[in-house]
């Protein structure tokens, strides 16, 4: 359809089969929120569920709560169910730690899949974190390890008999531009390497499908489209056909075989387990709990048909009428090969957020001139793609970004 008129999105969003899932969010009045892909919004049960775990299970039912409120198994527990959101089997996922620390533990996995070879493919403007984390691998490993940085068009080339794993991210946290899971795999098994991949961008936002793919490593954080809460556990998986083979070397008593038997030595669990290490955090997991119980109500492919029609109606909205400040678009145009996000650049970027921030809208920026919008098509609305380009043209005509103190550097972008 033509969208000529806000009147047209309003009609949009009668039409919406995802529309009763905005109510199960809090959402303050009057702002638009645009940052899903960076921290999802607060689901309304999950302030009751804090309240339970700690006035309930914690302070009433002290340690005793590991058994009866079910503390202990939750990292499988909720492993179990995140499995139907990402195409893995339930025994394959466990949600634990941060993404970083996940991936230092399945690529130290991967590598000992193919123990002579040295070169890991990763591409280079990856989320720092995770390049920061193999190079701290790789150093402490030695003996020759390197990594092979690739930009998108360049990976399936760099990958050939030299490489031990490859570790890629499936939607661009800067662009939203999204890899080929299948084909790269494919090409990565084709020469005897490990594929581990990074699903932080994707997880929620679009239907994902590990084990169709053929993958045999993933990380994924709970706390952008998933609305697990801020730093939640992330999601952890390893095909079943990997597990007893390969060991993570954070090799804490929860991934023990028996951790209650208290051995002087490790003996590793033969099932996803074995990637747990410490006792986990209980009050972060029980609350992600709420956003993944959500997500599973909802279906993932009317999420990502609803993301597609979204973020291609800002991107023609924004050209339309913020055309004259040179605005540039970063991420894909096709809406198949885009995540659930519109990455714009302008040289002024920064202050242009910050305009936007005290007009409403709440969106990021990452260096250098990236701005972020994300749309979490659970709890957005097709009439805020309208009320966001509207405040946007404002902020641009008027030259409201250029206001001194919003060139301040906040300490979070």
């Amino acid at each position: 359809m033509a969208i000529t008129t806000r009147t047209d999105l309003e009609r949009l969003d009668r039409e919406d089969p995802l529309a009763a899932f905005r109510d199960e969010f809090f959402l303050p009045d009057g702002i638009i929120y645009l940052d899903g892909n960076s921290l999802g919004a607060m689901p309304r049960e999950a302030a009751q569920r804090a309240r339970q775990v700690v006035e309930k299970e914690w302070a009433i039912g002290l340690i005793g709560s590991m058994n009866t409120a079910g503390w202990y198994a939750l990292p499988v527990t909720l492993g179990r169910k995140i499995a139907a959101l990402v195409g893995a089997k339930p025994n394959e996922v466990v949600l634990t730690d941060s993404t970083g620390i996940n991936l230092y533990k399945v690529l130290a996995a991967a590598l000992q899949m193919q123990p002579e070879r040295r070169v890991i493919v990763m591409e280079g403007s990856n989320f720092p974190t995770n390049n920061y984390m193999v190079q701290g691998l790789v150093a402490q490993l030695g003996d020759g390890y390197t990594i092979r940085f690739a930009e998108a068009d360049e990976i399936m080339a760099a990958i050939d008999e030299d490489v031990a794993a490859i570790c890629i991210t499936h939607v661009h946290y800067k662009t939203g531009n999204i890899l080929d899971m299948a084909a790269i795999t494919e090409r990565a098994h084709s020469v005897g390497a490990a594929a581990v991949w990074d699903l932080c961008h994707s997880a929620g936002a679009m239907p994902v499908d590990l084990n169709g793919c053929n993958v045999d490593f993933a990380v994924a954080c709970t706390y952008k489209y998933l609305n697990g809460g801020p730093g939640s556990p992330a999601l952890l998986f390893a095909a079943e056909r990997h597990h007893g083979e390969y060991l993570q070397p954070l090799t804490g008593w929860f991934g023990h075989a028996e951790p209650f038997a208290f051995e002087r030595d490790y003996r590793p669990a033969h099932d996803v387990r074995q990637m747990l290490s410490g006792t986990q955090p209980v009050v972060s997991l029980s609350l992600a709990e709420i956003g993944i119980d959500i997500m599973l109500r909802a279906d993932l492919q009317a999420i990502r048909e609803k993301s597609m029609r979204m973020t291609d109606l800002f991107i023609e909205l924004v050209e339309q009428r913020c055309g004259d400040h040179n605005i540039a678009l970063l991420s894909p145009r096709q809406a198949e090969r885009r995540g659930s996000q519109v990455s714009l650049y302008h040289e002024e970027g920064y202050p242009i957020v910050r305009a936007m921030h005290d007009r409403g809208v709440i969106c990021d920026y990452r260096a250098p001139g990236n701005m972020r919008f994300g749309f979490a098509p659970l709890y957005i609305r097709y009439v805020d793609v309208w009320d966001a380009v509207d405040r946007l043209q404002d902020v641009l005509q008027t030259g409201a970004w250029k206001k001194p103190e919003y060139r301040e550097r906040a300490a979070v972008t």
